[in-house]
């Protein structure tokens, strides 16, 4: 079998395994449904990639959601009254947000091989899941045809392409021992437990496929995210819980260093366009804080 089958195969039975049981499955939907009515941290977490989508939510669009194995970036969009599917290569759990209402539409989709018509849906989202893909530009070709307007991807940030002193340290290694630098960089090359190697996002290599695909432009906007603890996950996301207020210390402090060019965002939102976006998306994306990058025609295409 192919590795990218077996990492198929794989992602595809995860939650059967973790969750065995129907009583494990309900306790992991309620433990979110607790989340959302408590703000939690770990509400908060998750809500702030989300909202990387703002721009794109302020007009009635259709949705399509990858990777989306709970449902949940579907029903954040099917709250707020837009049209929008799941869809997941494992269909463990989009059955039963659909029964609890959290979701109106789903589908059990191999991203390398969607079942959609081209120009199914103006906005396809895929948020922490990029990584996973055996295959990711395979399934970034496959959204873009089936996406009208843009291909929105959430992934944590390859830090080299925004680390000057990090990539000449790189070089300068790599001149005298290629595997030298491994024993202190522990994750320059990582893999997951069912196989596949972990990809991260960055803005040159966005800007490379979409040139690559003839597309007319790409937006990027960095956060940082990385505070999800299960100590104090379910804690409230307010000035109540000490926990909360150390992570806003921590984001204070980390915003200041990404400010300062010292250290790249922990999470980049890439947002690949189909076509150029419209004048309000434009003025939407501005005042969100994003960075658009317009490409010049290829002169030689015919």
């Amino acid at each position: 079998m192919s590795s990218e089958k077996k990492s198929h195969e794989a992602h595809s039975e995860w939650y059967e395994l973790q969750y065995a049981t129907q009583e494990a499955k309900n306790k992991a939907i309620e433990l979110w449904e607790y989340d959302n009515a408590h703000q939690t941290i770990n509400n908060w977490i998750h809500k702030r990639q989300l909202e990387l989508t703002a721009p794109f939510v302020r007009e009635k669009k259709s949705w399509l959601t990858v990777g989306d194995g709970y449902g949940f970036d579907a029903n954040y969009f099917f709250a707020k009254g837009l049209d929008s599917t799941a869809s997941d290569i494992a269909g463990t759990f989009l059955p039963l947000s659909k029964e609890r209402g959290f979701i109106e539409k789903y589908a059990i989709e191999n991203v390398e091989h969607l079942t959609f018509a081209d120009n199914s849906y103006d906005y396809v989202f895929c948020k922490e899941a990029y990584h996973h893909f055996p295959r990711p530009y395979l399934g970034v070709y496959e959204m873009v045809r089936v996406a009208r307007e843009a291909v929105i991807l959430v992934e944590p940030h390859d830090p080299i392409s925004k680390m000057p002193f990090l990539l000449a340290l790189r070089n300068i290694f790599d001149r005298f021992d290629t595997r030298a630098l491994q024993k202190y960089w522990k994750n320059r090359y990582s893999f997951e437990t069912v196989g596949n190697y972990v990809f991260k996002l960055s803005e040159r290599e966005m800007d490379k496929l979409a040139n690559g695909m003839g597309l007319p432009a790409v937006a990027f906007k960095g956060i940082n995210n990385n505070y999800y603890h299960p100590s104090y996950a379910q804690e409230k996301a307010d000035d109540s819980s000490a926990a909360f207020r150390k992570i806003k210390r921590k984001l204070a402090l980390h915003d200041f260093l990404v400010k300062a060019s010292l250290m790249p965002s922990q999470v980049l939102c890439a947002v690949i366009f189909k076509k150029m976006p419209s004048e309000q998306v434009m003025k939407a994306m501005q005042q969100e804080g994003f960075q658009v990058h317009i490409f010049p025609p290829n002169p030689y295409a015919h």
